[in-house]
């Protein structure tokens, strides 16, 4: 019996693939970076073609490591950057113009116009949604209006659309399967979380034909054969068995299935996700609804929370102003000088998500002294990130109704302990970051597992979770107060400062 799932974790930077077992041990991966364009402020777009060589380039390199062959594979799990918009010629496969990033803000005047238009409570009760240039409905209707050729081939059913899912299973498939899961569709701004089906209505109003969109399916069931991987391995009947949204992906494989657990993943942005089971939960202090995925016909939701400059800040204070050369030399810092020293830096580099969802701020620096070193500014980014999700608790217990005791993390910036000693003191919860921190890879990885029963159930999988650090408060409330009350006026004066 073939015991082992492969999981592409298709990112907003990078692309991996990981080989699990039964155990969900890791057994290989690889990984690989590709260029973010930015054409105009606040535009962030991909080559699609260039995400697709880098999924191809991965799979043969993880299979090649592990000294697996694609026959050992039981199935592939497919786990993605959402919203993120793709439209490519049906025929051709070329891209009709870039992927559209979820971070990109070029869409923003259409957004503007649906909300001074007064359809922002009918896309909330329909979609769980807000009207904001980060979901895919606004991009899609951008491309089609500005685009030459593009409306054309669209309304004569010769382009399709897709978010990265979709587009990488046409790939692998070799243009036979054309399909999307929930978990995805939920974050298109098209798909109505009530009939759990594309709703004609808000196609009506965006012109955006129906026969672009893709097939709906569950986010755990075999799909078809990677026909496209028979280059590697003509023999290799690998089924594509699982698709789901990278922030859906993560609270599947932190094992969050009851009602009420959150996990928070600490990524380009950072994504803080509260199962609420069966019922859809609508937000009144903007937090999203979104589908968390369907298995088994059951189809369970979320509330989310969005932050949209997170590891990225981190990237920025590497690559843009050069005070580190890598990532975790960030931790090294703030171990040689552990204070902020009252400096702020609200990283609004693309606008503030949740609970703010200004798309209009832009970043910002407070409390610099003469006194003020490296160290401090360093630490200050590194505290914003922490600050956002304090943002997003606070709406998310008033909500839900719930008190939040305990808190999954993961994703890259989860392994700086500086980062999650001060989260944990901010948020007076528990913070518990497992053994492994794919659970984004994990999440793909299980649901392929359960549709071709590497892994029985819920349960089963649940045995295998193991935790590698637990972070607890110690500060009081007092130094708690002060801390998030810095940052509340921070937020307050950036939002204020616009030109």
């Amino acid at each position: 019996m073939r015991n082992y799932v492969l999981a592409i974790d298709q990112g907003t930077t990078s692309t991996r693939a990981i080989i699990f077992n039964k155990k969900t041990e890791i057994i290989s991966q690889a990984q690989m970076e590709f260029s973010q364009i930015c054409p105009k402020s606040g535009w962030v777009e991909h080559d699609p073609e260039e995400i697709w060589e880098t999924v191809y380039h991965v799979i043969e390199e993880t299979i090649y490591k592990s000294g697996l062959t694609l026959k050992d594979i039981a199935a592939i799990g497919i786990t993605n950057q959402r919203e993120t918009t793709v439209i490519w010629d049906k025929k051709t496969g070329k891209p009709l113009y870039n992927a559209i990033v979820w971070q990109s803000r070029q869409s923003q005047a259409i957004c503007e116009d649906l909300i001074n238009r007064g359809y922002t409570e009918f896309f909330k009760q329909k979609t769980g949604l807000l009207i904001n240039p980060y979901f895919s409905a606004s991009k899609i209707k951008w491309i089609l209006d500005n685009v030459p050729g593009a409306k054309e081939k669209a309304q004569e059913g010769k382009a399709l659309f897709g978010t990265i899912d979709t587009y990488l299973v046409w790939k692998l498939t070799n243009g036979a399967l054309h399909i999307t899961d929930p978990s995805n569709a939920s974050r298109t701004m098209l798909f109505n979380i009530n009939t759990l089906n594309w709703d004609q209505e808000i196609l009506d109003l965006l012109e955006i034909p129906m026969k672009i969109l893709p097939q709906l399916k569950s986010s755990s069931e075999e799909y078809g054969i990677a026909t496209k991987l028979w280059e590697i391995d003509e023999n290799a009947d690998v089924k594509i068995a699982s698709i789901i949204g990278d922030q859906q992906a993560s609270l599947f494989g932190q094992c969050c299935f009851d009602i009420g657990d959150v996990k928070n993943t600490y990524g380009t942005g950072c994504f803080m996700l509260m199962n609420t089971k069966s019922k859809p939960v609508f937000s009144h202090h903007g937090l999203l609804t979104t589908v968390a995925w369907t298995v088994d016909g059951k189809t369970e939701y979320a509330l989310e929370g969005s932050v949209f400059i997170a590891g990225s800040a981190v990237q920025w204070l590497r690559d843009g102003l050069r005070m580190f050369k890598n990532s975790k030399d960030c931790e090294a810092y703030a171990e040689r000088e552990p204070s902020s020293n009252g400096v702020y830096v609200v990283p609004a580099f693309v606008g503030l998500g949740t609970p703010y969802w200004d798309n209009d701020a832009r970043g910002a620096v407070f409390g610099l002294t003469r006194g003020t070193k490296k160290e401090h500014f360093i630490n200050a980014t590194v505290e914003s990130i922490a600050f956002q999700t304090k943002d997003v608790m606070e709406v998310m217990k008033e909500e839900s109704g719930l008190q939040i005791k305990s808190m999954a993390v993961d994703g890259g910036a989860s392994v700086n302990n500086y980062l999650m000693q001060f989260q944990a003191n901010l948020l007076d919860c528990k913070i518990m970051r497992p053994v492994c921190l794919e659970t984004t890879a994990l999440g793909a990885a299980y649901l392929a597992g359960l549709a071709v029963k590497v892994w029985k159930d819920k349960e089963e999988i649940k045995k295998f979770r193991t935790i590698d650090k637990i972070f607890l408060s110690k500060i009081d409330q007092e130094k708690r107060n002060q801390l998030y009350h810095g940052w509340q006026v921070a937020v307050a004066a950036t939002r204020a400062f616009k030109i």
